[in-house]
């Protein structure tokens, strides 16, 4: 097994591991949402435009077994290494608390298609993480629950948002550009040999 670090792509110990000969496997990004009018007009666009696929609402405590298949049906589905990782949910994890909600697009026929988890922070919301089911990708779902997410939180009073994934996944990065996000963030996965990321 190699030993692996994740450094930002601008810290100075990017080129101290690069001298030493660590070989970069993985690259990843981090993105922020500040929102306002302008980003609450772009969030309900896009929730509006999936009402006619699906619908969306906060994941309740009933839900913790349609959320638990979705996530056995996916856990395989995320790209990267350490630095975009995700661990199989318990049941614990798969329910939401206080701090830690979600949201889902369900089908006519009650079916959990995508959802998004996020953890709120006194300052900040961070997305733990956000899947679609593989028949119903490119639908714009995974921005929808985003989106969904997003909107109901701010409404809450939560303004600054972040969140992140895998260079190797673009329809992630284009799927949270359509939310609003930006991309503030490079991190690089570092490994003792092991074969260089693309």
């Amino acid at each position: 097994m190699h030993e692996r670090k994740v450094v930002r792509a601008d810290s100075s110990a990017r080129a101290e591991l690069e001298a030493q000969g660590w070989v970069v496997i993985a690259r990843s990004w981090g993105a922020g949402l500040a929102v306002n009018d302008q980003q609450r007009d772009r969030l309900r666009l896009i929730v509006d435009r999936a009402r006619p696929l699906v619908r969306l609402r906060e994941i309740e405590a009933t839900d913790v077994d349609a959320v638990m298949a979705l996530d056995r049906a996916t856990v395989d589905d995320y790209p990267g290494d350490i630095a975009t990782a995700h661990e199989a949910l318990t049941t614990a994890r798969a329910k939401p608390a206080a701090a830690h909600r979600g949201w889902g697009a369900f089908t006519a026929e009650s079916e959990l298609v995508a959802m998004t988890f996020a953890d709120i922070g006194l300052d900040v919301t961070e997305t733990d993480f956000t899947v679609v089911r593989r028949d119903r990708r490119r639908q714009g779902l995974g921005s929808a629950v985003k989106a969904a997410c997003v909107l109901a939180l701010a409404d809450e009073g939560h303004v600054v948002f972040r969140t992140g994934g895998s260079m190797d996944n673009p329809a992630s990065i284009a799927a949270n550009r359509a939310v609003g996000y930006e991309l503030d963030e490079e991190w690089l996965t570092f490994a003792t040999g092991g074969r260089p990321a693309r």
